[in-house]
């Protein structure tokens, strides 16, 4: 077979692009989260083209997230993490680092720092699972300013409110980070939106522009100010090239003088294939079997990571399902699993089952939210296990905190076929 040349893969790319433009301009024509994405599953299965899939399967993958399918989504769109040349020496080999659970950890890091950055995978929610829990430790240390890369200026109601809504932003739309927002505006944090808002023309004028709508809103008021950063991916790079220009962290600290610290979650979590695993996460899996986010300290403080444009890098355990879901949904101790059969559903599938806060308005965000079938709509020959009662229906695990919640059963894009109350007691 002849190998392809590099303007016929362009050539394929620029159409995949375009096919991909009139898939979702499609699918956002529909009302409701289920009803976008079964144009996008029947467009995705449809065509299995590289080109295509590698486009498209990022799109399915931030929905199959929104809808609470979290083993799918990293199935179905997965970044591969090779060694680089510009790797730090394992932790376990160099010097004398010890592993620390990240939420103790990162906490006693930050009393040093004014701003603290948090990086994420937008279609891997494991990797803000983190975060939601570290926002009460670092509220203690001091913070009072969150602010969300995906968050929405034109959301003006958000910190009245206390809780985010579809109108929010886009990845909030997916209940881990929703209950990200949620967790700040409940503690106390000024909760902050700075994604640009102008036709920018490059990378760079993207992240400058996100960099002084974070200097505006925070610092230029309040230069004591202590801040929280949650974006994705290399936005927070403290140094080195990033997109022909400098990331959003570099603009920052050009504007501010300010110390920063940079933690590191995207690098080090389990990927579906094996294979795909930084050879150093495969490591200290194997040698330390954590069960809860770790980073490694040295005895004089200083913290390990990965590459050098950030401070601590963060290992994520193994990933357990029960029932289909992964445990980390418990937000590493903050909620509990409360199993949900699709008797109410009525034999109509899919069936979308969310849980509210029972003081929160029907356009809220849903603390969880998953998706119950029978059979599973399948993606790319793979499908999360189903579970089933004796009767055949399928159940699953919502993960929630103590409280008081309003149980949703829906299809299509709004009929609600049930609702019930559900109080979660405290354990």
């Amino acid at each position: 077979m002849r190998a392809q040349s590099a303007s016929a893969w362009q050539a394929q790319q620029a159409a995949a692009g375009a096919k991909v433009d009139r898939i979702m301009a499609e699918a956002t024509r529909r009302k409701g989260l289920l009803e976008r994405y079964e144009v996008m599953r029947q467009a995705y299965v449809s065509d299995g083209s590289p080109a295509f899939r590698m486009l498209f399967g990022q799109y399915v993958a931030w929905y199959l997230s929104f809808l609470g399918d979290y083993p799918l989504a990293v199935k179905c769109f997965s970044i591969a993490q090779p060694p680089q040349a510009d790797d730090n020496a394992s932790p376990l080999t160099a010097g004398d680092y010890v592993a620390r659970p990240a939420l103790d950890a990162i906490p006693e890091l930050a009393k040093h720092y004014p701003i603290v950055l948090l990086n994420e995978a937008h279609n891997v929610a494991l990797t803000r699972s983190l975060t939601v829990p570290l926002l009460s430790r670092l509220y203690a240390e001091g913070f009072r300013y969150f602010a969300a890369e995906t968050l929405v200026q034109t959301d003006t109601g958000l910190q009245a409110r206390g809780y985010p809504t579809h109108d929010s932003g886009f990845y909030t739309e997916e209940p881990v980070y929703g209950e990200m927002v949620r967790t700040a505006l409940k503690l106390g944090f000024k909760v902050i939106a700075y994604e640009a808002t102008s036709d920018t023309p490059s990378a760079d004028a993207r992240e400058a522009e996100q960099a002084r709508h974070l200097y505006e809103n925070v610092f230029a008021k309040d230069p004591r100010a202590r801040l929280v950063i949650n974006a994705g991916y290399d936005h927070i790079v403290k140094s080195g090239p990033y997109l022909g220009g400098r990331s959003m962290a570099e603009h920052l600290h050009a504007l501010t003088g300010l110390p920063m610290l940079a933690v590191e979650q995207t690098m080090m979590y389990p990927h579906p294939d094996g294979n795909d695993d930084h050879p150093y996460y495969a490591a200290v899996m194997q040698h330390l079997h954590p069960d809860v986010p770790i980073v490694f300290v040295a005895a004089d403080g200083k913290p390990w990571s990965l590459r050098p444009a950030y401070d601590v890098t963060v290992f994520f355990p193994r990933e357990k399902l029960e029932r289909g879901r992964p445990t980390w949904l418990s937000l590493w101790g903050l909620r509990q699993a409360h199993l949900v059969s699709a008797e109410d559903c009525r034999g109509n599938y899919p069936c979308l089952v969310e849980a509210r806060y029972s003081n929160e308005s029907p356009d809220a965000i849903p603390a969880d939210r998953m998706l119950l079938d029978l059979p599973p709509m399948p993606i790319s020959g793979a499908h999360v296990t189903l579970y089933t009662s004796a009767q055949g229906v399928p159940s699953s695990d919502l993960y929630l905190r103590p409280g008081r919640y309003q149980l949703s059963f829906s299809v299509g894009p709004d009929k609600v076929l049930h609702r019930e109350t559900l109080v979660v007691p405290t354990p």
